[in-house]
């Protein structure tokens, strides 16, 4: 049975309306072409039959054959070298960006256009197309037809995509183009395939070559627009290019990650659709943007975070939401897959919209607390009453359990991370009280902000083991509790809040810096592992700090992409891919290194 590549060996492609991986063998297996939580037309990720398009030489892996990939500078234009005993070949490959889209224009309408151009390097190597679409995750096999212009269309369902592949013969099979060519060195071969509606917007006809540098030069022109002067800035920079391509720009929202149901263990279930957007990671993705100076794109998300939320009562504030704010995302399994490397179920949706996790309001207000200046004075309407409402609502809740940050779906527990976000909440709505007119009540809100913290320091702290732990009156430790630090609930010099850290990194760290959540936990988590870098930094030890930072950014791949966790005895990336906490952890990690007492 054909088994699926590793996770890191896939690169990442973003037209900032979707985006696809492409693996070392040169078959792209993921692309949802609508839109990032969109169906699939490739989904080969997660079923060998379910769909790719693979470009690369004949022999791929075989005897004197390596592969070389990097970035175009500043961009999400992937170029990829194969060496084989005949000659030298690179495929270059991109989502095309409209025409003339330059900085915060990339993504707003883009073309969904997956550009390929082959080019000869050194002598003659023979190459394969396989070019096998399967829309709806798989469910479908759509019927193929050659075109008057030499491509071929592929429509099934909802879905047409067509293949032109410059002037080679390319001809329909029964559920499948195939094609062999050879390529010289000087030799220049440009593919598109176009997504379009069956019933609708029909699929746009680009110029490959001309459509390829216009991406290039699009990417480049919004990486200008943004500057970074602290520590790491090649690092820190590819990294806030990857946000860039995990973002919706139609709505400003961030996706969680690329892809869905890519397992946290080979084989286990914990296998999630990461393709919307969480309120929870919504402080620190602000927070990275600033730092990456990317003040419009922070402006962006916080507008689209205030327009889903919405008007809310008692019932609990989402965690998560579509991409274009929709709130109901029930989760259904794709039993017709087989699951990366069978590790099933393959969910789509995800019933974390469902839970109620009481850290997600203190998340908003730590973004309304950064961009304060930027608000005016005195708050407009709908931000006053959502602050107001969020304020309240925690006041009201803050003693209850809830699934906490690492969204279980066991029992609801009083999860120390959540009830230090609710402090946060009411310590920035004291803070805010001046702006939110004569409903504000800073009195009461300090009362019971003062009140929570009494409650985490009495609750959370288990004296036998000499550490904050995950919840109260719990023994276990859990790798959140690096977050009191970091929101400014305790200094790490505190006694208690240093015993923690080296507890922490002592019994669920490793030699290499990774930090797992748990005991139990077979992966080291990568967010977690740079909140230890940001904690060694405000513990004083800014030598250990670099260290452990150089150390974990070196489970990247080679094109610098992280998921969202690291195999323990393997190294293997595990998780969603790319996972946008992983680099927003990377960003604020190395600003924390370059400036110890930033905020």
């Amino acid at each position: 049975m054909e088994q699926q590549p590793p996770i890191s060996d896939y690169g990442f492609l973003s037209d900032s309306r979707s985006g696809a991986l492409v693996g070392k063998d040169g078959s792209i297996d993921w692309w949802c072409p609508h839109r990032f939580d969109g169906s699939a037309v490739f989904a080969r990720l997660l079923d060998p039959g379910a769909g790719h398009f693979r470009l690369a030489p004949v022999g791929v892996g075989g005897p004197g054959y390596r592969v070389e990939r990097a970035y175009l500078p500043d961009s999400l234009v992937l170029r990829t070298v194969h060496h084989t005993p005949h000659g030298s070949v690179a495929v270059v490959d991109a989502l095309a960006a409209e025409v003339g889209a330059r900085a915060h224009e990339l993504g707003k309408n883009s073309p969904a256009v997956l550009i390929r151009v082959v080019e000869g390097l050194s002598g003659r190597v023979r190459m394969a197309l396989d070019f096998a679409p399967r829309p709806e995750y798989g469910l479908l096999t759509p019927y193929l037809h050659d075109q008057p212009d030499g491509g071929v269309l592929a429509g099934a369902g909802p879905v047409v995509l067509v293949l032109h592949a410059g002037g080679l013969h390319l001809r329909a099979g029964l559920d499948r183009v195939t094609h062999e060519f050879e390529v010289s060195a000087g030799q220049v071969i440009g593919m598109d395939v176009a997504f379009g509606e069956a019933y609708g917007t029909p699929p746009a006809r680009l110029d490959p070559l001309a459509a390829l540098a216009e991406t290039t030069q699009a990417w480049q022109a919004f990486r200008e627009s943004h500057g970074y002067s602290g520590r790491y800035p090649e690092l820190v920079k590819h990294s806030a290019t990857v946000l860039t391509g995990l973002t919706y720009a139609r709505s400003g929202a961030v996706a969680a990650a690329l892809t869905s149901s890519l397992p946290e263990r080979i084989g286990g279930d914990r296998n999630y659709d990461y393709r919307y957007s969480w309120l929870r990671d919504f402080s620190l993705t602000m927070r990275a943007l600033w730092v990456a100076a990317c003040p419009e794109e922070t402006s962006r998300l916080f507008a689209w975070a205030t327009r889903s939320i919405g008007r809310f009562g008692d019932e609990p504030v989402p965690v998560l939401f579509g991409l274009e704010g929709e709130r109901d995302l029930s989760e259904h399994h794709c039993d017709h897959l087989r699951g990366y490397r069978g590790s099933r179920p393959v969910r789509i949706g995800n019933d974390a919209w469902r839970q109620r996790q009481l850290d997600v309001p203190g998340e908003v207000m730590s973004a309304v607390w950064r961009l304060r200046d930027y608000l005016g004075a005195r708050f407009e309407v709908e931000l006053r009453e959502m602050v107001l409402g969020l304020t309240e609502q925690v006041a009201a809740t803050w003693h209850l359990p809830d699934r906490g940050i690492w969204e279980t779906r066991e029992e609801e527990r009083h999860y120390l991370s959540s009830k230090v976000s609710c402090w946060l909440t009411m310590d920035r709505a004291v803070g805010l009280a001046d702006r939110l007119g004569d409903q504000a009540d800073p009195r009461r809100w300090a009362k019971v902000r003062d009140e929570i913290r009494d409650a985490v320091l009495r609750e959370g702290w288990n004296d036998r083991i000499g550490a904050f732990t995950g919840a109260f009156g719990s023994a276990e430790l859990d790798a959140s509790v690096l977050a009191l630090p970091v929101t400014h609930f305790m200094p790490a010099t505190d006694p208690r809040m240093r015993s923690t850290i080296e507890m922490v990194e002592r019994e669920l760290g490793t030699e290499d810096g990774l930090v797992r959540r748990w005991t139990a936990d077979p992966a080291g988590f990568l967010l977690c592992s740079f909140w230890l870098v940001e904690c060694l930094v405000m513990t004083g030890e800014p030598q250990r700090a670099e260290a452990t930072f150089e150390r974990v950014v070196g489970y990247a791949n080679d094109v610098g992409l992280f998921s969202e966790q690291i195999d323990l005895a393997t190294g293997m990336q595990l998780g969603n891919m790319p996972q946008a906490l992983s680099h927003i952890g990377l960003i604020n990690a190395a600003w924390r290194i370059s400036e110890p007492d930033s905020y």
